[in-house]
């Protein structure tokens, strides 16, 4: 994971080429365990995942029009390897039969990742415009902790059971 990066020598185009690959592996990885699972009900595992993809990929657009526009369309020089699960959740994490909470906690545990990730790689930035770009997506993983607590809390009875332990 952040190990392999040494994140003294990103710039800012790096950096955001950072976000973006790590925005489009947890929207990829959402979409896999929304297709794995499949659609059972309106709120059900899947439909949270489904959801947090698109919370990723807006975000991803956010991040690939701003390089756009800084950058135009200069090749990366940050390699996708180098961010193998900073934000996805676990492969092994979600079960087709997954309550709505569960689901909602495992995409908590993830945006905390993220959190931790950008706040951890800030202590080794020495470029400026990149530290405030790491300080801005640490903030905005804040937002989307809040967020995901906000729809734990929302929940209604029952979201906690999962499928195989609810009675015919």
């Amino acid at each position: 994971m952040a190990a392999r990066l040494d994140f003294s020598t990103l710039n800012l185009m790096d950096a955001l080429d950072l976000a973006i690959l790590i925005e489009a592996e947890a929207r990829e990885r959402y979409k896999f365990f929304s297709e794995q699972i499949g659609r059972r009900y309106p709120v059900d595992a899947a439909a949270i995942f489904d959801l947090m993809a698109r919370n990723e990929e807006k975000h991803g657009r956010q991040l690939g029009d701003r390089r756009q526009k800084l950058f135009g369309d200069k090749p990366l020089r940050v390699s996708s390897s180098a961010i193998f699960d900073v934000e996805a959740p676990e492969f092994g994490a979600p079960r087709w039969n997954m309550s709505p909470l569960k689901a909602l906690q495992l995409s908590l545990a993830s945006e905390e990742k993220a959190y931790w990730f950008y706040d951890e790689a800030m202590k080794h930035v020495t470029d400026p415009t990149v530290r405030k770009l790491f300080a801005e997506l640490r903030d905005e993983e804040t937002e989307h902790v809040r967020m995901v607590k906000e729809a734990i809390e929302a929940l209604p009875p029952g979201s906690d059971v999962d499928l195989e332990d609810v009675d015919d």
